[in-house]
């Protein structure tokens, strides 16, 4: 059946009419999430799918959200966060999954339509991926899916403040209280110095399961055996294909290299400076509406990244963000 999928582009779009769906990806406190089995009256019969349904007229992709989980599921959302939004043709239409991240909601889950229910591990730490327990999956899915492996926290190494060894120490701790993606990102560094500490944190971080990506250097993180690299924003501009890595993540501070960092294939971006940052004084930033027009719509998650402490995450969820990267407020003792 996959073979019978594929994401559109401009073209496919003048063809084919597009259906607006609501999709929730409903995900408890300990991060797992659910998913719903096709009920055997309807098309893709049997696949496990993301709760949802398609938008009435004039209806806002929130409101059907909100209607179809009622419907299906017998629950009132209160809380949901936009987060990604994917089109696909389908043979027998060409969709826009316009997903939301449903945190809080009550009333008990019952199957309205006679579909069956599975929660599942939200995201895997290190190299494994996470694995879902139930098959096959509705094709649209797939790349949410793998979304869903990324943590809310992106954290930024900070060594050339902190000095090596306090920066390893913090490391450590971080790791040990749950932390589960790093990005090494040392300008100041020889290529040998970096190499030395890109062993020692690549060590660190998949003793305990969590992943590293190395700013820039695609080589020197399969070399070291990182988990990926994030690119720069002058790097994307100017590949032509995504790098050989398992995870490649993109430096943006525009929706223009946003989209293309989603054409080159890459799995997620930082978005910044969105507030006033110490290393760029006097810059005002996008602010939290700048980013967040110019994250709708993204395909893939986006981190807000510049001036922000632990305390903005719920604010970044609210205006699109998939989680926030932190750099100097990452290590704070």
């Amino acid at each position: 059946m996959r073979g019978s999928l594929r994401k559109i582009g401009v073209v496919g779009m003048s063809q084919n009419k597009i259906v607006d769906v609501a999709a929730a990806v409903l995900q408890r406190p300990d991060g797992s999430f659910l998913l719903a089995q096709r009920p055997a009256d309807k098309i893709w019969a049997g696949y496990w799918e993301f709760p949802g349904g398609k938008l009435e007229q004039d209806e806002s992709a929130r409101d059907a959200l909100v209607r179809e989980l009622r419907e299906e599921l017998g629950i009132e959302v209160e809380t949901a966060y936009p987060w990604l939004s994917r089109v696909f043709t389908y043979p027998h239409a060409t969709v826009r999954l316009n997903f939301f991240r449903v945190t809080a909601w009550h009333g008990e889950l019952h199957p309205h339509e006679g579909q069956q229910f599975s929660w599942q591990v939200s995201f895997s730490r290190g190299k494994e991926r996470a694995r879902i327990s139930v098959e096959p999956i509705l094709p649209a899915n797939a790349p949410i899916l793998r979304a869903l492996e990324l943590p809310p926290l992106y954290a930024i190494s900070n060594a050339a403040e902190l000095g090596e060894e306090v920066f390893l120490s913090r490391l450590q701790a971080r790791l040990d209280e749950g932390l589960g993606l790093v990005q090494l990102r040392e300008k100041n560094l020889s290529r040998d110095a970096l190499r030395a500490l890109a062993l020692r944190v690549v060590a660190l971080a998949h003793a305990r399961g969590a992943k590293v990506l190395l700013n820039g250097d695609v080589a020197l993180a399969q070399e070291v055996g990182a988990d990926g690299v994030q690119l720069t924003s002058s790097q994307l501009s100017g590949l032509s294909e995504r790098p050989d890595v398992a995870w490649c993540g993109a430096s943006c501070h525009n929706a223009e290299e946003l989209r293309r960092a989603e054409v080159l294939g890459c799995d997620f971006v930082l978005l910044s400076p969105v507030l006033p940052t110490l290393s760029h004084p006097g810059e005002s930033g996008l602010g939290w509406a700048g980013f967040a027009e110019c994250a709708a719509g993204a395909t893939i998650p986006v981190y807000a990244l510049g001036g922000l402490s632990g305390g903005d995450m719920l604010n970044a969820w609210q205006h699109g963000a998939h989680g926030i990267a932190l750099l100097r407020q990452a290590w704070v003792s």
